[in-house]
Order: C-alpha cells, then structure tokens, then sequence
C-alpha cells in the first residue's frame, strides 16, 4: 500500500503525506507529530520555532530574485478527527493509519484518512525542502488541536508571525477558493441521575442505529442526513410512551465536530410488551429508513437482546434527557440571504455518553453570523436547563468576514485562470477555518484558503481525489511564484 501511494505525482508530496499517515495524532494527542516537524524543519537548517500553545513555525527565506514579495504564510493544522467503523481495531493514539489507493482515490481502512489537514501540512512540508520552486520569504504555520475547538491558533501570539498573507491549505474542493467562514460554539449539557433498582419481570435490549452515512457538521449539514443520536432518542420517548420502557445507557458520537453515525441505548422492557416493542421497532426502522431513503440508504434501527444492566436511570431525568434532545434542533437552521445556497446557521448534536451517574450531551452551533450562533447556542441552552441540566458554553470562536477585494484573491484567480483555463469558484464556507481567529490576532493579514477535493471528512469513508491533488500543488507552486511585491 504504501509503495502504491509513494508512487502518486507529485511523488515529494504523496511521501510526506504517507509520512503523516503512519504517525498517530488525533486531537489533544499531537506530540508525536509536533517532534516530527520540528525535526523535519530544524534538519533543513531552517529557523524552527514553538509557542506555549504547540504550534510550530518554520521560516524559509526567499529564492534568489525573490526577496522582494511579500511573505507568504502557508498554515495547516496537524491534527486529525478520530473515527472508525465499529467493527474495526484501531488505536489512534498508537496505530498508524491503513491508507491505500482506492482507483480515483486515496482513503483507508475503515477509519478516517486524515487528508484533512494532512494534505495541506504535506504541502507545507513540500514546500520547505523543495530545492527548484521560487518563492518569496515563507512562515509556515503548523497549528495543533484545530478539530476539538482551535486550541492552538487561540494561543498564538500577536508577535509570533510577520507575514502578510495567509493561505489556509484546510479547504476540501479543488477549483474553490474560500474567503469566509462560519464561526462556532460548543454547548454542553450534563445530567445527574439516581441509579434506581431494575424492575421485575423485564427483558433487556440494545437499540442500534448503524449505516449512516455521517460526515462533517460543516460541510455536510445542508445535505439533510440523519443523525444516529436524534435516530435513536425518537424511538425510545415513542417507546417509552408505548410500552413503559426504562432507560439504562445511551452512547453516541466521538467528536463534537461529526455526524454521528451509529449508536446504541440499553433499556429494559416489561416482559408483557416485548413482542410489541420488537414488532413497534421494526416498523420504526422503516419509517426512517423511508424518510432519509434518499440521504442515508443504508440507515438501520433494530434490537438485540443485551445483558441485563445493573441499574437504570431514575424516571425524572430519563424523560428530562430523552425531551429535552427531542426538543433541540439539529440541522440547517438558516441560509446566508445574500447566498442562498450556503447555510448561514446550524447545528449538530455530536456526542452522548452515559458514565457514574451522568449523561452528558455536546453540542455545536455554527453561524456566519456571530449573534445568531450565540442565539441558537442559548436557544439550546434554555431547553436542556428547563429539563434540569446544568449547561456551559465552550470554544467560542469568530466567524471569517469575506473581502472580494482582497488581493492575494485577485492574484490566485489569475493564477488559476491561466494554468486551468477557467476562473475558480469564490465561496464563504460553513465551517470553521482558523482564518478567522488567526485575523483576529492579525488583522491586516491579507487571507484565502484553499485545498484538494477530500469527501466525507470527519467520517471512515473520507477520501482524497489523486488527480486534484496534483493540481493542488500546481496552483500553489504558480501562486507562490506571482505573489505580490512589497
């Protein structure tokens, strides 16, 4: 596998890329990483910093007959969302990743590829020991913990860069050039319950949602998929009506930043309504299965009988948790007025975990617009606090305000036009790119972000496009050589 994928053009790039693959660095776990780039830019003789936060900054000087331009900082964030199939062993805090190629395509083994932002990280790395490519006076950037709240660039300095322009090399559609984004929110609500004694004469069961197809609450949100977490609540307050069910455990969701795709609840019914909460369950699943057959084909909701658990949770907060998640919204909640067909405001129910007493709940609200995603994450706020719940707010971040003057923008749509033969798409993306806290600490950086086609992010089915690749580099050898002068 390996081998196959050394072999891809640009051959420099798919190396370090395949570098990155075999070391572990899923968020809050980048050390081994961060060792390697350091390592990586000090080996080079090149000027190698770190800040308090982990990030890393690498200075090159210009080539020769370049020294004029203006500096350039390439930024990528070297950690990666952690998921994987069910069925599959993978550690990632120690296994490296199972990446091979796939036709058309680079993915990996039932797990997350990591292209996100692997690629534009091999792409910084490329750069820095390329020999034959002109560029003018280069920063390039390595932020750690992008995917768990941008951690990393909130703890970047004012004094730490000198550039003057920023390309961001996180964006996932080639041909695209992005010039805003959405701020973020994270809202978690924690429940204490009572461990109360399990009835008698009541059978055990885990309901499962599994088959979605997930994806990432930024990029994919407008595409309409189910969500395992809202899957799963709705057939056990519909249960708990019905047939008296009583709720033991309800886990869903890794990251706060994907759709979670399966999950599982244990519960406990009366043995006189077991056979119509199996047969209630079935026709459940083909409600869904009906209602997302367009999105989520191979979304399934069934039961199995379970162990029996050892305690259950008491009434009050049962039904406080599953109304208060039946109440929340989820999904596209707006559209940019002005672009309609970008989602202005979302949100997403990523995780629920049930541990010692507690069911905790995360959250993550979405806006381009900075009030309104303080809006909706209060609006989601008030609901889980009327059930009870004791709710905080967590990683706030700005949203990018878009500039169609900018001119690195002008630059790289030249560029493009002239190597590609069209003009490339500029668009505002409704996710969160660490432009806009990087601007916040420098706001006269004049700033884009762009970056090859990597589909279903954040999901096991992520992959990553050869050819856009290539043509990934391409542009950003060419954009590198027409930067402005000083």
């Amino acid at each position: 596998m390996s081998e196959e994928i050394k072999q891809l053009e640009p051959k420099a790039l798919w190396n370090n890329f395949y570098k990155l693959t075999q070391i572990p660095r899923p968020s809050k776990h980048e050390q081994e990483v961060a060792e390697f780039i350091k390592n990586f830019g000090q080996e080079l003789n090149l000027e190698t910093q770190q800040d308090e936060a982990g990030n890393i900054l690498i200075r090159k000087p210009a080539t020769k007959g370049m020294e004029d331009r203006k500096t350039v900082i390439l930024q990528g964030h070297v950690d990666m969302v952690p998921q994987k199939n069910n069925d599959v062993d993978h550690d990632f805090t120690t296994d490296p990743i199972e990446a091979y190629v796939d036709g058309e395509f680079v993915t990996a083994k039932g797990t997350t590829l990591g292209a996100d932002n692997g690629m534009g990280v091999a792409a910084g790395l490329t750069i820095l020991e390329s020999k034959d490519i002109s560029h003018g006076p280069l920063e390039v950037l390595f932020t750690m913990d992008e995917e768990t709240g941008m951690t990393g660039v909130f703890g970047l300095k004012k004094n730490f860069l000198k550039g003057d322009i920023l390309i961001n090399m996180d964006s996932e559609d080639e041909g695209e050039l992005y010039i805003g984004c959405a701020g973020g929110m994270d809202t978690m609500a924690e429940f204490n319950y009572e461990k109360t004694d399990i009835p008698n004469d009541v059978k055990a069961y885990e309901v499962i949602a599994k088959g979605l197809k997930g994806g990432h609450t930024g990029l994919d949100i407008h595409l309409g998929r189910a969500n395992a977490i809202k899957i799963i609540n709705r057939c056990i307050w519909n249960a708990t009506r019905k047939f008296g069910v009583k709720l033991a455990t309800f886990n869903s969701g890794d990251v706060r930043n994907a759709i979670p795709r399966e999950g599982s609840a244990v519960i406990v019914v009366p043995n006189d309504k077991t056979s119509d909460f199996e047969k209630y369950v079935k026709e459940y699943n083909e409600i869904v299965k009906n209602e997302y057959r367009a999105v989520d084909p191979d979304l399934e909701v069934y039961v199995q009988p379970a162990d029996m658990p050892k305690e259950i949770m008491d009434d009050k907060t049962q039904n406080s948790v599953l109304n208060a998640i039946y109440g929340i919204p989820n999904g596209v909640i707006s559209w940019l007025p002005d672009m309609p067909e970008v989602v202005e405001t979302s949100t997403s129910t990523g995780i629920i975990k049930t541990e010692d007493g507690k069911v905790s709940v995360v959250s993550l609200q979405r806006s381009s617009v900075d009030t309104r995603k303080e809006d909706l994450g209060n609006m989601i706020r008030a609901i889980f606090e009327e059930a009870g719940a004791k709710v905080e707010h967590h990683g706030s971040y700005p949203g990018w305000n878009p500039d169609v003057n900018s001119p690195i923008l002008a630059t790289m749509k030249e560029v493009y036009n002239k190597n590609f033969g069209k003009v490339p798409e500029v668009k505002v993306i409704h996710a969160g790119l660490e432009c806009g806290i990087i601007k916040a600490f420098y706001p006269n950086l004049d700033a884009i972000s762009f970056g090859p086609s990597i589909s279903f992010p954040h999901s096991p089915d992520e992959k990553v496009n050869i050819e856009t690749v290539n043509k990934f580099w391409k542009f950003l050898e060419h954009t590198l050589e027409n930067i402005p002068k000083k």
